[in-house]
């Protein structure tokens, strides 16, 4: 394997202004780029999670639970828990997590969590599979790896779980606090893919968002997991970071092409400093023009569709053998709050605090607050603070983003089919910017298919906007650009 050019401790000397910028075609021109990129959400969930109200009865959600209980063919379970504790804070970071040294906070917040778990279990017959489990938050890796083992093995206590052969087990890595042996442990509990969150290699970006981890030690991880035999390996990168500059994107994306993770996610960072206190230590100065983003995100496309990396859908690539891409391929393809899956048709159980569950039409999220989530829980109340459910506009509108999203086509006869209605009627109103956007090249509109242009897939958030009846003018301030 050749040297890689971020292992040099000294990191390279870049001004933002100087920076040599190199040019990569554009997915779609910049014209409509310009028209077209507005704000909107990511649409792991419709509605999405800014319209769960605090009015909601949680008691909805445990008779939603119930109901799929009882079907003859009961859905099968993904099960998400939230592990919020960080060491160190990431400025850019808009998740819901907590920076704590103290272990009998996270001690206190793990018997919270088990007993969450047992209070969630009782509630689900025998008979439902948990196939799919999610540790995310946070940095799951806060915890020992004895601890991990003793979740799993208390998971097993009040679940049913499938066989490792039909089951998916994920877990989300910090390099930065994990040993290559621990991953390697990682992987003897059960844990079969494993996503690592490195944004940047370039060590004057890492430095910036105040989070700093080199090639070597992410290089020792990926090769002690596949050593292991762990069945999938997935990178974050995030393109749009304080001091970003092309080339050195390029130097991280060719440093991603040798380490050859199954699976990329690359994230447009969105800087919101008035919601997200830490992002204010991010200059805005630092922060690249409007055309230099455009270009990482070509850089993005170009390089890893180089490396043989197909583009599943909107932010997410993958490699030919992964079973993100067979999915898109045999139209199994799902999107939920973690992002694109293979194993549709779950319901999904979040536990923890801030953590999300789905059922049926019903969502249910769990106090924010770690506090308050762990009082609810100690005193045998529902975690559940806020909620969502689904009206028959909703599920309409739901199948049809959901379809964009995952497939980049609309069955416009099925769809009618399923929700009784006649689609030029009932959307109407859209028809105009549906026809310009065909005009344009984005997609094909005919009465029986709306399907996405290559050029429309870079754009898809930009086209299921269009279907969303809650999305106003506030868009630009809870939502990240389309690019």
């Amino acid at each position: 394997m050749p040297a890689l050019a971020t292992d040099s401790a000294s990191p390279p000397t870049l001004t933002h202004a100087a920076a040599v910028r190199s040019s990569y075609p554009l997915p779609v021109p910049e014209s409509l780029i310009a028209r077209y990129d507005g704000y909107a959400p990511r649409y792991t969930s419709y509605p999405t999670a800014a319209e769960f109200r605090s009015d909601f009865d949680a008691g909805r959600l445990d008779a939603a639970i119930a109901a799929g209980n009882l079907l003859p063919d009961a859905p099968d379970l993904s099960l998400y828990l939230h592990l919020p504790f960080c060491r160190e804070a990431c400025w850019y970071c808009a998740c819901h997590r907590a920076i704590t040294h103290r272990p009998e906070r996270a001690a206190r917040y793990l018997q919270a969590l088990y007993q969450e778990i047992a209070q969630r279990g009782g509630q689900i017959t025998g008979h439902r599979r948990v196939r799919q489990l999610h540790l995310g938050g946070g940095t799951p890796t806060f915890y020992r790896m004895e601890e991990l083992a003793g979740l799993l093995a208390h998971i097993a206590r009040h679940f049913h779980i499938a066989e490792r052969a039909e089951r998916e087990w994920s877990i989300e890595i910090d390099p930065r606090t994990v040993a290559p042996d621990e991953a390697q442990a990682l992987v003897a509990m059960g844990f079969d893919r494993v996503s690592m969150g490195i944004q940047d290699f370039d060590p004057t970006v890492q430095q910036a968002i105040h989070r700093q981890q080199d090639v070597r030690m992410v290089r020792a991880l990926v090769e002690s997991v596949r050593a292991a035999g762990v069945r999938g390996i997935s990178f974050d990168l995030i393109y749009g970071l304080p001091w970003q500059t092309v080339a050195g994107f390029r130097r991280t994306l060719r440093v991603v092409k040798q380490l050859r993770p199954d699976r990329v996610s690359i994230y447009g960072y969105a800087h919101m400093p008035d919601r997200f206190r830490l992002q204010s230590l991010i200059p805005n100065a630092a922060l690249p023009d409007a055309a230099t983003r455009l270009q990482l995100m070509a850089a993005c496309h170009h390089e890893l569709a180089e490396a043989g990396y197909v583009h599943v859908g909107m932010d997410h690539f993958a490699l030919a053998h992964d079973p993100l891409v067979q999915a898109q391929r045999d139209g199994s393809l799902q999107r939920n709050f973690q992002g694109y899956s293979t194993l549709g048709g779950c319901d999904l159980i979040g536990m923890g605090a801030s953590a999300i569950s789905q059922v049926g039409g019903v969502y249910g999220q769990n106090a924010s607050a770690i506090a308050d989530w762990e009082q609810r829980v100690a005193e045998g109340r529902r975690a559940v603070a806020r909620g969502y459910a689904m009206t028959a506009d909703d599920q309409l509108r739901s199948d049809i983003i959901q379809s964009l999203m995952c497939h980049g086509r609309v069955d416009l006869v099925a769809i009618e089919g399923r929700h009784g209605i006649d689609f030029a009627d009932y959307f109407a109103s859209l028809q105009p910017t549906l026809a310009r956007m065909a005009d344009d090249g984005l997609l094909h509109l005919g009465r029986r298919v709306l399907a996405l242009t290559e050029r429309g897939r870079f754009l898809m958030r930009s086209v299921a906007v269009l279907f969303d009846a809650h999305r106003g003018a506030e868009s630009a301030t809870r939502f990240s650009r389309a690019i």
